[in-house]
């Protein structure tokens, strides 16, 4: 690379982080640091276990966005100094060098640049997702499970916790359905280009002739809902259902009927929850779901309305949109992007970054 083109592309970089800087407004975001330093300061802080959670998780996340920041604009700026030694000493080593950390500064630089086209009603919020086996017997059921497995492991990788709040397993293998939240800002922002219909093709384990099987599980991403949001629910319009809480193989989680299942009658919607142990908390988790799918419906009909009066007839980037092929050969791919990947096993792990950041530029260039 020619030292001119360096340093037009340093230039880029440097131009790039700037908009990046002004979008993420990082003297917001240190003034917001430190409130939440003050407030994580506070004697009585964890007398409220719940909003002290959201506290220091907040306050961590802001402070991590702060430092990558800062950190990245370090690595521009060290950038300059390290091709200017390359050139003045001619060393090849100092210059393989450089140029191998230009290209991990642009990756780095692509990474951020996605956070700050989140920029959605409710992109900032943490996500609550709900998996659920369709067609495709057995299959689906395993399917689902591998999903569940997926997401969870992603957030592992990225130190973001996680709470399951209910796990129906299916007879033979797998799971019917389960939810879980993924607890930290943004996640929804993230995981919302997920929702749809997941497909696998594959040679089933369970099928004795060895015949290849295509099965599907739908996935839906839920913002959870905050006290602005007003989703007020008439108990009058509630069915409450409490039932024994079971592991696979039918076994007992709780030795008590603790499990709660709710059914809005105006809407039919249908939520359960029993991870807790007591009756009460496992209905109050199971009312935040509840809530949550209510607000999404809420978002999806005011989205309905502004698509017509655009003449847009239904932007439904939800449907059918990724395919996890196993056989004839190894493929995951992304039907709205086109993103793919040879290694769907490393996607099971889950590496799905580069499906997430696909996704979101995909749908920021829908809305155009």
């Amino acid at each position: 690379m020619a030292v001119v083109d360096v340093s037009e592309e340093l230039k880029s970089l440097s131009s790039t982080m700037e908009s990046i800087e002004a979008v993420l407004d990082l003297d917001k975001l240190r003034a917001d640091i430190a409130v939440l330093e003050e407030q994580a300061a506070a004697p009585s802080l964890w007398d409220n276990p719940d909003e002290a959670q959201k506290i220091t998780s907040k306050l961590s996340h802001l402070q991590a966005e702060v430092r990558k920041a800062e950190a990245l604009r370090g690595r521009i700026d060290d950038l300059g100094v390290l091709f200017e030694m390359a050139e003045e000493e001619d060393d090849p080593d100092t210059r393989a060098e450089a140029d191998a950390e230009l290209v991990s500064v642009r990756k780095a630089l692509a990474e951020m640049e996605v956070r700050t086209l989140l920029s959605g009603d409710y992109d900032a919020r943490e996500a609550l997702v709900n998996i659920r086996a369709e067609a495709g017997g057995v299959d689906a059921a395993d399917f689902a499970e591998k999903l569940q497995r997926m997401y969870l492991r992603w957030a592992e990788q990225h130190g973001y916790k996680t709470e399951i709040y209910e796990t129906s397993y299916a007879e033979e293998a797998g799971i019917k359905s389960t939810t879980f939240a993924v607890q930290v800002p943004y996640a929804y922002g993230n995981l919302s280009v997920e929702q749809g219909t997941h497909r696998l093709v594959r040679i089933s384990p369970f099928d004795n002739q060895g015949r290849r099987q295509t099965s599907f599980a739908g996935v839906e991403i839920l913002p959870v809902v905050e006290q602005t949001d007003h989703i007020e629910i008439d108990e009058s319009e509630l069915r409450v259902d409490v039932y024994r809480s079971s592991g696979p193989g039918g076994q007992g989680v709780n030795t008590t009927d603790s499990a709660v299942r709710l059914t809005h009658l105006p809407t039919g919607i249908v939520v359960s929850c029993q991870n807790e142990r007591s009756q009460i908390q496992n209905k109050a988790t199971a009312m935040n779901v509840l809530q949550a799918k209510l607000l999404e419906r809420r978002r999806q009909e005011e989205q309905a309305k502004m698509d017509a009066l655009k003449g847009d007839g239904g932007n439904s980037w939800g449907n059918q949109m990724r395919s996890y092929v196993l056989h004839p050969y190894q493929m995951v791919k992304d039907l709205r992007t086109d993103h793919e990947v040879g290694n769907p096993e490393a996607v099971f792990n889950g590496e799905i970054d580069g499906f997430l950041e696909a996704g979101i530029r995909w749908r920021k260039q829908q809305e155009k």
